[in-house]
């Protein structure tokens, strides 16, 4: 239960975040009409509504690729030249 909690409060951040930046715009174009509602002897009957229509506009991404000469630092490795192996003499 939590975790879709935390889902949909991060998800609502998004949202959040798009519209502040630009990213997202929405816009209502046509308003909601609830439908008329009549009881009758056969139950409850509902007719006509509409629901709302909305105008959305989202930003663009490009993503490509360039070429570009990068300097890499090069690393060389040398050995010691008069490198004597330590012995160790274990005499008891």
């Amino acid at each position: 239960m939590r975790s879709i909690l935390l889902i949909l409060i991060i998800a609502l951040v998004v949202v959040l975040i798009a519209v502040v930046t630009g990213f997202l715009d929405i816009n209502q174009i046509r308003g909601a009409k609830a439908p008329q509602v009549s009881a009758t002897t056969n139950g409850i009957v509902a007719k006509g509504g509409q629901a709302p229509a909305f105008d959305v506009e989202t930003g663009s991404v490009k993503v490509g690729s360039k070429d570009a000469t990068v300097k890499v630092p090069t690393l060389e490795v040398q050995k010691p030249q008069n490198q004597v192996a330590a012995t160790t003499n274990n005499t008891m």
